[in-house]
């Protein structure tokens, strides 16, 4: 049984172009310039009736970043209505206006009808409400769900204006259960308005204006969470009128608060928002405590920010660049440029140095080599740190590309000019792994460090590799790999290495290396040296070492010693304890499964999602692994206020939301994703049988055989199943994946960009990883529904609080990757989403995921350990495989 799917949408607006508001959008700018009482210049303009001209503000503010206009015709002095219908008429005609979609915004509800004929898409009326009664509310309400708009309800009624939190909550929900109720309105298009009212007025029972607001956003998003909040910020300040440096500095410190208890929305100038933590501290802490009441018993709070914004001018805001760097030397300017990042001028500063210099290598082996020696001092010294090195990386390959022709015509002219040798480095991800994160790190870093990089890319086979090494006669052949059967790969090309006569020294890296296995099962295949590189920080020490004669014999020498250490270490272990494997299966954890009764899915078969929605994945990312992937020390998100490296990660994090933003936007990747539910029984072991349309499919697990104390469980996935002679369970699986990252990748790739390649890379990673995360708390919530009242948070989602598991084949639950091939036979998944496996199992597109859903609530994730001969022999019995093949496959977690 297969169908497709959409995901529930949550706020949708349009003008030309769509607006989803998600809880992920954060906060949604509406421009309020066009609004007789919000600009002086629009209200003139209107009454002289320049509509032409009064689109100026209009565009002003789509491109100062409004993404919803608001347009208000009250005034006494002309009719509103036909001011309305000229002035929306005209915009829709501007492309670069309309294209956003349009607040209606008057207290006459027949300029607002006459504004609901004229605009296309879906608008918002602002506002309705209760001041006439719910008869006038209703009937206002009704016309603007007739035309499709969402509605903005005032904390209004018939006792007026409401100025405490209470109220601000009581009129909401009164008005929300009739809309509901009465109308079947869509909660998503109820925007509640709870009243900003001026602060810092100076009377008293003002001062706790901004606390109510934000306090009554919080109750109301509790309360009716599909529902948004708006509000009109410059009320707030309006004490300050005609002082917009204290004005933009309250706005961002409420917008701060607001924002953080739920508003969604709010009208504002959009090109005079000031960021938070670029408020001037003393303005800043004086903004708090007005806008929060605090330390304002009898205005006090209030006369300290009257009395600072006495002293204080509007500033101008126009970014000053400092370029006095520019007045240096080239070599200067191009260190600069290097350790900054910096590309705007390198292309002419590059010219200039050529022109310079005697020949165009010249240049590279010497300003550039030098800007990029002291990039190589500073990371190493933890001074500088691998974005920024990334970033350097881009600028040292732009200037390279620029000499480049001209080395090249050099060459032509006079083969022998170019004789020096630089040296070189082969990078591969080897056969039947396809995950290169990591290797493309470590050639960017070493890059930076003058070495030239051969980078084969992955599922690279041995023959490939060394065929390659001897062609390029390389200095140095570096492998990568992420999947456990990796490891067996890199033993097989050490190997072949030896057989053909290589001598290069070895570099062994990935996720699943380690320094014991590179001792214990690659290193004696080859014996010129076999080196394991925990990150790509140590690569160009090692690689340094390595190509310096005496500290090359040096390091061969230690590492040997080590190795051998590390081998006599293994082989003379305490081994642990092991208990027969028919004893671990009577161990098994106890589950009462007669007081247990399963919840049937809400299907059996398959179901597939196409083109998830992205931003909606966004809001699911833990952006810890992030972070790791980047080598930042510390964990998200206190690595972003460390206070040494809290600065570049907060600028790494930037960049990363910003290229997010427009991964999103312009839907650079496509997320597919495919969910199944079968009923299931167990035979009260380690087999688990689902019923399937196509008949019977057994499901093979490993169970932990480590010695225990008296009483504890021998845990297998199996134990989470119900056995057949106690009723019928269920069990479910998924596989996820994002579409389209590679092709941005190679477009970053071509341009030098290796910051954003790399972002690129594992920002898909971390998509996937969400949408995993996304799709089983629908699982859980829906299509399984066994906890239809979850409610998480993204952290708690991080921190696994969830009832029910997701173990991934591959991983310590089940590490055999064999199992892989009836998910996928299961899910269809390759003809469905378009997942296909290499012959060592590792799914391609790399950013993808798959495991097994199972629901019970003793279900709980562990580590299989080690498993002794006994359930080898079973396992491969049981799979109909020879205990060499499963050998092969568990090596692993051999004893």
């Amino acid at each position: 049984m297969k169908e497709k799917i959409s995901i529930k949408p949550f706020l949708r607006l349009a003008g030309l172009e769509p607006l989803v508001v998600r809880p992920e959008t954060n906060f949604v700018n509406v421009g309020e310039r066009t609004n007789l009482t919000g600009s002086k210049k629009f209200a003139r303009l209107i009454r002289e009736k320049r509509f032409e001209e009064a689109l100026s503000v209009a565009r002003q503010q789509v491109e100062n970043g409004a993404q919803v206009l608001d347009i208000n015709m009250d005034d006494a002095l002309i009719d509103g209505a036909e001011a309305m219908t000229t002035f929306l008429n005209l915009l829709q005609s501007e492309p670069d206006i309309a294209r956003i979609p349009i607040m209606i915004d008057s207290s006459k509800f027949e300029i607002i009808e006459a504004g609901l004929k004229c605009v296309q898409g879906k608008c918002i009326v602002n506002s309705i409400s209760l001041k006439e009664g719910e008869e006038k509310f209703l009937q206002q309400a009704r016309i603007c769900q007739r035309f499709g708009a969402a509605v903005i309800v005032m904390a209004f009624d018939e006792k007026g204006q409401a100025d405490t939190m209470l109220r601000k909550l009581e009129i909401a929900e009164r008005a929300y259960r009739l809309l509901l109720t009465k109308l079947s309105f869509s909660p998503q298009d109820i925007i509640f308005d709870p009243n900003i009212f001026a602060v810092a007025t100076g009377l008293e029972e003002h001062n706790n204006y901004g606390v109510d607001f934000i306090e009554a956003t919080r109750l109301i998003k509790e309360k009716m969470p599909l529902t948004k909040v708006s509000g009109g910020v410059s009320n707030l300040s309006f004490s300050f009128r005609g002082n917009d440096h204290v004005r933009e500095a309250m706005h961002a410190v409420f917008l701060y608060h607001a924002i953080k208890a739920g508003m969604d929305m709010g009208i504002v100038n959009a090109g005079q928002l000031v960021v938070y933590d670029q408020i001037e501290p003393t303005l800043r802490n004086l903004c708090e405590e007005v806008i929060l009441n605090v330390n304002n018993q009898n205005n006090e709070a209030t006369e300290k920010l009257i009395a600072f914004a006495g002293t204080v001018k509007t500033k101008e805001k126009t970014a000053v660049k400092d370029e006095a760097w520019r007045n240096n030397t080239v070599e200067e300017r191009l260190k600069h440029a290097l350790i900054n990042g910096i590309t705007e001028y390198i292309d002419s500063d590059t010219e200039e140095a050529r022109l310079k210099y005697a020949r165009p290598l010249e240049v590279i082996e010497g300003p550039l080599m030098a800007g990029m020696n002291v990039v190589g001092d500073l990371f190493g010294a933890g001074k500088m740190f691998l974005p920024q090195v990334v970033k350097s990386a881009r600028v040292m390959k732009k200037s390279v590309a620029w000499l480049t022709p001209f080395i090249e015509e050099e060459k032509k002219n006079n083969p022998t000019a170019n004789a020096g040798k630089v040296p070189k480095v082969l990078l591969a991800t080897v056969k039947g792994d396809v995950h290169d994160i990591g290797k493309n790190i470590v050639g960017v870093v070493l890059g930076c460090n003058g070495y030239d990089i051969i980078d084969m890319g992955v599922m690279v086979p041995a023959d490939k590799i060394i065929e390659t090494a001897q062609k390029e006669n390389v200095d140095i052949v570096g492998l990568s790999g992420l999947i456990t059967p990796s490891l067996d790969e890199m033993v097989h090309v050490a190997h072949e290495m030896k057989r053909c006569g290589l001598q290069q020294p070895l570099l062994i890296g990935g996720a699943t290396t380690s320094r014991m296995h590179t001792a214990v099962k690659i290193a004696p295949q080859y014996q010129h040296g076999v080196f394991h590189v925990l990150d790509a920080s140590r690569s160009v020490t090692m690689v340094s070492s390595l190509l310096n004669k005496e500290q090359k014999k040096e390091l061969l020498a230690q590492t040997q010693l080590t190795y051998q250490q590390l081998r006599y270490q293994f082989s003379n272990k305490n081994k642990k304890a092991l208990i027969p494997y028919a004893e671990a299966v009577v161990c098994k954890e106890y589950v009462d499964w007669k007081k247990y009764k399963p919840t049937t899915p809400t299907f059996t078969g398959t179901k597939v999602f196409k083109q998830v929605d992205l931003a909606t994945l966004a809001r699911y990312i833990d952006w810890g692994p992030f972070f790791i992937a980047w080598e930042m020390p510390g964990r998200y998100p206190e690595v972003l206020s460390d206070a040494v490296f809290g600065k570049e990660a907060q600028q790494l994090f930037n960049d990363a939301q910003q290229l997010l933003e427009q991964i999103i936007a312009e839907n650079w990747f496509q997320a597919d994703g495919v969910i199944g539910f079968w009923p299931a029984v167990s035979n009260n072991a380690d087999t688990v049988t689902l019923q399937t349309a196509q008949g019977p499919v057994q499901l093979e697990f490993l169970r932990q055989q480590l010695k225990k104390a008296i009483g504890q469980p021998s845990f297998s996935l199996a134990d989470f199943v119900c056995p057949a002679e106690l009723g019928t369970d269920f069990m479910g699986s998924f596989a996820v994946t994002i579409h389209g990252a590679k092709k941005h990748i190679d477009r970053f790739a071509a341009e030098h960009h290796e910051y954003n390649k790399i972002n690129v890379q594992i920002l898909a990673d971390r998509l996937v990883e969400a949408f995993a995360e996304y799709m089983h708390e629908q699982v859980r919530k829906d299509y399984w529904g066994y906890c239809k009242n979850e409610s998480l948070s993204n952290e708690q989602l991080v921190r696994e609080e969830y009832e029910g598991i997701r173990p991934a084949p591959g991983y310590p639950a089940c590490p055999d990757h064999t199992e892989k091939l009836k998910l996928f036979s299961l899910l269809n998944a390759t003809e469905e989403i378009g997942i296909t496996l290499t012959e060592n199992l590792a799914m391609n597109p790399p950013a993808s995921v798959c495991g097994w859903y199972f629901a019970h609530p003793q279900s709980h994730y562990f580590g299989l350990g080690k498993i002794d001969v006994d359930q080898l022999k079973d396992y491969a019995q049981r799979k109909q495989l020879t205990v060499e093949e499963a050998e092969k496959w568990l090596r692993t977690v051999l004893e």
